[in-house]
């Protein structure tokens, strides 16, 4: 029986564009999976209800990821199979992976004040601020600060290297992830993209009875667990044209010619096929 592809997606600065949140240079593409009933499930920083708004746009109704791997959704009755260890909230199954919110806000605060190193987190601003700072409208703004399982941030002065490795290492001492995304840092649980995306992947299999190919896209380090758990992997051009040398030194994934949603819809088109 034919494999049964599935398209693992990155949003900011993979399917959407850096500076403008569009897709448009990805519409072809976006077209054709649709038309072969490829599932393209939403992987991403950013929090659920953010992932829901382009769902709508995007007319996508399958799983999707948000908040680097903090929980996985399943709209309910997408799959017929029985859902082990999902919780029961309105509209999905949910399985959670990640740590709670206040806990997260709480230790980043802790570990980076013991290295003098001041934070500046969603927890701390407003949604005007988040709005300016992102370049986002008000009330996308307010969707990007109902977060659950993942605390956004970026540090208030020059952090070296070597100091980021070593609160690295004293936030995995707490059972938590800091990893940098493509605009900010983000303080996690042990969860990821990847772990997510294993669990969909294996539903998958178990509702078609057939092996399923993962197809995983994205464009920065906090996508590297996702690129390393796909079958098939696909870094897209940063803005400045560039590829993120940090995930280049730990992966060799394939690299798609185009910046962000250029670059992916030549990455599909290089999997699935032009009709």
């Amino acid at each position: 029986m034919k494999e049964k592809i599935l398209i693992f997606t990155d949003l900011d600065g993979t399917l959407l564009d850096y500076n403008t949140y569009s897709y448009e240079k990805a519409i072809f593409s976006l077209q054709l999976i649709k038309r072969k009933d490829i599932p393209l499930i939403l992987c991403s920083s950013k929090t659920r209800a953010e992932i829901e708004v382009y769902r709508k746009l995007l007319k996508n109704y399958h799983p999707f990821i948000p908040e680097n791997g903090g929980a996985v959704f399943v709209p309910r009755k997408y799959f017929k199979t029985k859902l082990k260890g999902f919780v029961d909230k309105p509209g999905y199954w949910v399985k959670e992976l990640g740590v709670t919110y206040p806990l997260l806000r709480k230790k980043l605060v802790q570990v980076t004040s013991k290295f003098g190193q001041p934070v500046y987190g969603f927890g701390d601003m407003n949604p005007k601020e988040i709005a300016s700072l992102c370049k986002i409208t008000y009330k996308d703004a307010e969707l990007a600060k109902w977060r659950e399982y993942d605390e956004t941030f970026y540090f208030l002065k020059s952090v070296d290297e070597v100091t980021l490795k070593e609160m690295q290492a004293e936030f995995a001492k707490e059972g938590l992830t800091l990893v940098k995304g493509t605009r900010f840092f983000h303080l996690t649980g042990q969860n990821d993209k990847g772990k997510a995306a294993e669990i969909l992947k294996e539903l998958y299999q178990k509702e078609s009875g057939t092996k399923c190919k993962a197809i995983g896209l994205g464009d920065s380090l906090n996508d590297l667990p996702l690129l390393q758990a796909c079958d098939i992997a696909y870094l897209v051009k940063k803005p400045d044209g560039s590829y993120d040398k940090d995930v280049l030194a730990q992966v060799k994934p394939n690299l798609a010619e185009g910046i962000g949603p250029e670059g992916w819809n030549k990455a599909v088109l290089e999997v699935v096929g032009a009709e």
